[in-house]
């Protein structure tokens, strides 16, 4: 199973996924169409599926147009998010082959839109598993709450996928990390996983590198949002319970310059 980021727009990034056996391609959030499917021409492979994370324009304005060069493409989208161009829409756990070796299952992570959708992607060999998480989780960051609550976030970062298995790597939607990183240590100025992820971020930067993919398992040494249930994160909140403390790091992370 190949991943291929595909940088878009300024800081997007939509992804190509190749059975390397088969050549079964899908893209998520193709909002460069052309770009994507140049990326998958040139590595043999065919794309029969798009996988829309969520309804924003950057991440499914390219739906309606990758449908017009593929015209029998599958285009899913989570049920609950009125996605452009969405021909299969999926709810929470459904399931549904790549190919004969690549599984794609989908989880409900609302927050950012009330519909957002992760895939998590397994193969038939037992390499390890992705998962693509558009703007629900960022390394070391998460998406805005524009149509949930701090218990949403909460839901779909610490039950949903904190709980798939740790090596699993995460695919997210925009290159946010320096920045990320830079607010995370604010909050905990003493992580060394955090300052050693923000000085790896910043090589990878200067020579136009991704800094993707991340792992679950880092993301929770390094991800203040995924912290939230740690004692750290609530002396420097002064908060107790989990939900009020992501609710006070995303009041204070969206007011990090």
């Amino acid at each position: 199973m190949l991943v291929v980021p595909v940088h878009c727009l300024e800081d997007n990034y939509a992804y190509l996924i190749v059975d390397e056996v088969t050549k079964d391609a899908a893209v998520v959030d193709p909002v460069w169409p052309e770009k994507v499917l140049e990326e998958a021409k040139r590595r043999g492979a065919v794309v029969s599926k798009v996988l829309t994370t969520h309804r924003h324009w950057d991440h499914a304005g390219g739906n309606n147009g990758i449908r017009k060069l593929v015209p029998d493409i599958k285009v899913y989208g989570g049920t609950k998010d009125s996605v452009e161009g969405c021909t299969d829409p999926l709810k929470d756990g459904d399931e549904f082959p790549l190919s004969e070796n690549v599984n794609i299952k989908a989880l409900h992570t609302p927050c950012h839109t009330k519909g957002h959708i992760s895939y998590y992607v397994t193969s038939s060999d037992g390499e390890t598993p992705a998962v693509f998480t558009g703007d629900t989780l960022f390394v070391a960051g998460c998406g805005k709450f524009f149509e949930g609550s701090a218990e949403d976030m909460y839901y779909s970062l610490l039950e949903k996928l904190a709980s798939l298995p740790a090596p699993t790597r995460v695919f997210c939607g925009h290159e946010y990390t320096v920045q990320n990183l830079k607010f995370a240590l604010t909050v905990e100025p003493h992580n060394g996983a955090m300052k050693s992820k923000l000085a790896w971020a910043e090589e990878q930067r200067k020579k136009n590198l991704p800094t993707v993919p991340s792992t679950i398992a880092q993301e929770l040494d390094i991800n203040p949002f995924m912290r939230v249930n740690l004692q750290p994160l609530k002396i420097a909140t002064g908060r107790n319970s989990p939900i009020e403390v992501m609710a006070e790091v995303r009041r204070m992370k969206d007011n990090f310059k």
